[in-house]
């Protein structure tokens, strides 16, 4: 297996901590050049830069839409909604405050693709991911050419990783990977730790040795020190132990009842409602009705209720035959009939 380098963002000086690539990271990337192999850079954001904010106020452009920060895509030059594909001209003046100093923050694969090529000019550099491969032949175009080794780096996100298999990458950059460990979900540190395993798996997978260098701030975090041992059975039993202490699954089932309408007011009627009539069920704890962290898509605004029921067969059947009279009991109430409701079991 490929060993795992940390580079601790916190430990560099102001000038460098700004910096796309760290020393370390670059040094290693121009040493796996010059011996003639190859480098996949792993970044899991699309687009240039994840969101654009005035530096006056701090206003943040969102999507009309969507409860969700425009991506500024340098290729369209407009801003993207990632979450209903809705685009618009690039903002050049603050909607809030009228000011006129309107950053971009953060970055994506498009502005690693860019500054990777200022750093490397004679490097072969492609970028890999749903933007760049809208296409099939595109996408089995990339693979064939960095198959032979008519691409030197390979900048991509989740898609350069999924099960590839690639003789001459030496050495796998993760840019950035403490976004991957902040998603509000129970099975967060499950997912970021299956995704950074598969990403350290592309490097080395011929007879030399591979090579990962994790650039991120939070280098103690538990997930990060089982990566670094590849530590798959540490891993399990901690998250195994924890979702007994706090009832998740394994040891429970989930559902999900996701209320959606054009109105917020009555999203949050209908779901009030709802969660009153199901409050009463037998072995069961019920959460909600909240918002989820995106609350409005495609001008729909969400409400979530989420059941958390006994791992038992019989009483989850009988919760979910409940949950459906419920359901069509609402929908066929006066002024809910446009309600959209939808019920998924173990979301998660």
């Amino acid at each position: 297996l490929p060993v795992v380098t940390l580079i601790d963002k916190k430990e560099l000086t102001f000038k460098t901590k700004h910096a796309l690539f760290l020393p370390p990271l670059v040094e290693a990337i121009q040493t796996c050049l010059q011996a003639k192999k190859q480098v996949i850079l792993f970044q899991n954001r699309r687009g240039y830069a994840p969101y654009s904010m005035c530096a006056t106020c701090g206003w943040i452009a969102q999507c009309k839409y969507c409860s969700v920060a425009l991506t500024y895509h340098k290729h369209t030059d407009k801003l993207h909604c990632h979450l209903c594909g809705s685009k618009s001209m690039y903002i050049k003046v603050c909607a809030a405050c009228g000011g006129h100093s309107i950053v971009a923050k953060s970055f994506g694969t498009e502005k690693v693709e860019e500054e990777i090529r200022k750093l490397f000019p004679h490097a072969r550099v492609q970028r890999f991911d749903w933007d760049a491969m809208r296409t099939k032949n595109k996408y089995a175009d990339v693979i064939r050419l960095f198959e032979r080794k008519e691409i030197d780096i390979l900048v991509g996100t989740q898609i350069v990783v999924k099960g590839f298999d690639f003789e001459h990458v030496q050495l796998v950059g993760i840019v950035s990977a403490d976004g991957l460990l902040s998603y509000p979900d129970f099975r967060v540190n499950e997912r970021a730790f299956q995704l950074l395993e598969q990403v350290a798996g592309r490097a080395g997978r011929s007879k030399e040795e591979g090579k990962v260098i994790l650039q991120l701030y939070q280098t103690s975090h538990p997930i990060i020190q089982k990566l670094l041992q590849h530590d798959y059975v540490g891993m399990f039993h901690t998250e195994l132990e924890s979702r007994k202490e706090f009832l998740y699954p394994p040891f429970t089932r989930l559902l999900k009842i996701t209320i959606r309408h054009k109105m917020q007011e009555k999203a949050l009627q209908a779901a009030t409602l709802l969660a009153e009539s199901l409050k009463d069920l037998p072995k069961t704890m019920l959460f909600g009705p909240a918002e989820p962290d995106i609350h409005k898509i495609k001008k729909q605004f969400i409400q979530e209720i989420i059941l958390k029921m006994n791992k038992d067969a019989k009483l989850v059947s009988s919760i979910k035959q409940i949950v459906k009279e419920k359901i069509l009991h609402l929908k066929t109430s006066r002024g809910y009939s446009t309600v959209f409701l939808s019920v998924d079991v173990d979301p998660y």
